[in-house]
């Protein structure tokens, strides 16, 4: 296993999550690389994936371009994964048949289970210490030039999108053979040091924390070092005691909430308990066939209704964008509300759809606010298709796609 060398500083960029790219040998590749500066799904979706997104085919607007969708569970559960282990698992497969020569992924600083850490994987066994959840930016693509110096001509990466993002603008001239994508949905990042605030807010003893997951059943499940576990409702989190530049401006507009441009997405949100993979392309099929008899499958389910929680969303964020107070719902009813919630509310895809919109509304929001002359470069074509039935609609010089 070999670590990242390089910790240089990057160079101070606006509207940056450090993927990596400005810690290469020629930080001026940003400029033809970065999600944040004008970003052109269409054009990699059609290199990558042979076409775009096709709004005539179901959720392909919401998700991007794919070829199944599938819930999903390794039917023999890793230990100390974050659901049962498929990312980690196809991963090790990769090595175990030789199909590459190492994998791009994180593992946990040696002084903070939280903090990424880019790290090159040659031996499948050292994988396990690549499971679980790490919170915070880390300059993964750092390492894409390390991993050619050492010879390596086909390599895995698993990534958040700005880092895939990045990555599918610059394979070409990083030249490996085969490259393998696997990608986990990412929204509302933050700074390690953030997360730590997150964490001593929710419990006392916030080091003995061992796990933190965001579930599709409006719940966060908390998991202890002594083996306790506790569940706390979105609507009981302490969000209005957090900083206001908490999340930044980059996580609040990103567009690409599903990992569009991997091969495989491996997430959660249309999942209802499981994991919900997204197979994109034939590598995507291959990276599954991987896999076999190990994993169980089943077809995603979907109920509830979206537009009225997208609603609120949208409400409430233009009002926290303009500065205004949030609206907020009496402590004595959260409970109630969040016991609701998981039998009424969107579920399964319904729930993922629900969070595609929110993501795109916020990103209309928030730049518009923040930073309005970046709308016109920052929001594809399909976002503002997505926002337009809740009445955000482009308006003079901020669509030019």
């Amino acid at each position: 296993m070999d670590v990242m060398a390089r910790t240089l500083d990057p160079p101070r960029r606006d509207l940056c999550t450090d993927c990596g790219v400005s810690r290469t040998s020629d930080p001026r590749r940003c400029g033809r690389a970065c999600q944040f500066i004008r970003p052109d799904y269409a054009r990699l979706e059609r290199r990558v994936h042979g076409r775009e997104r096709d709004p005539a085919r179901p959720d392909e607007l919401h998700f991007g371009p794919f070829r199944r969708m599938l819930r999903a569970r390794l039917r023999a559960p890793r230990p100390g994964a974050q659901w049962t282990g498929i990312t980690t698992r196809i991963a090790e497969r990769l090595l175990e048949t030789g199909a590459v020569d190492a994998v791009l992924t994180m593992k946990a600083h040696p002084d903070d289970r939280w903090r990424p850490v880019p790290v090159l994987v040659t031996d499948p066994a050292d994988l396990v210490h690549c499971r679980g959840m790490r919170m915070g930016y880390a300059p993964l693509l750092a390492l894409l030039e390390p991993a050619r110096a050492a010879g390596y001509r086909r390599l895995a990466v698993v990534g958040i999108p700005c880092q895939v993002y990045a990555l599918r603008e610059l394979e070409r001239e990083f030249g490996f053979e085969r490259l393998y994508v696997i990608g986990t949905p990412c929204s509302d990042n933050t700074t390690t040091e953030n997360f730590h605030r997150f964490l001593e807010l929710l419990a006392d003893d916030p080091a003995t924390i061992t796990y933190l997951e965001f579930r599709a059943d409006y719940h966060v499940e908390l998991r202890y070092a002594d083996g306790r576990s506790r569940t706390i409702p979105f609507l009981m989190l302490p969000i209005s005691r957090l900083p206001r530049d908490f999340f930044p401006l980059t996580c609040r507009t990103c567009v690409d909430y599903t990992n569009v441009l991997a091969d495989l997405t491996v997430g959660y949100m249309g999942g209802q308990g499981e994991q919900w993979l997204l197979v994109r392309n034939e590598r995507g099929e291959e990276l599954l066939s991987l896999l076999g008899d190990e994993l169980a499958t089943a077809v995603p389910g979907s109920a509830g209704n979206r537009r009225a929680p997208v609603k609120g969303f949208l409400a409430n964020t233009l009002r926290a964008a303009g500065g205004l107070p949030l609206r907020s719902m009496p402590r004595w009813l959260r409970p109630v509300v969040g016991w609701l919630m998981p039998k009424v509310g969107p579920r399964g895809l319904e729930f993922a759809r629900a969070r595609v919109e929110m993501k795109a509304c916020e990103t209309v929001a928030h730049l518009r606010r923040e930073q309005p002359k970046r709308v016109r470069s920052m929001v594809p074509p399909h976002v503002w298709a997505l926002v337009e039935p809740y009445g955000l609609r482009s308006g003079a010089g901020e669509r030019d796609r």
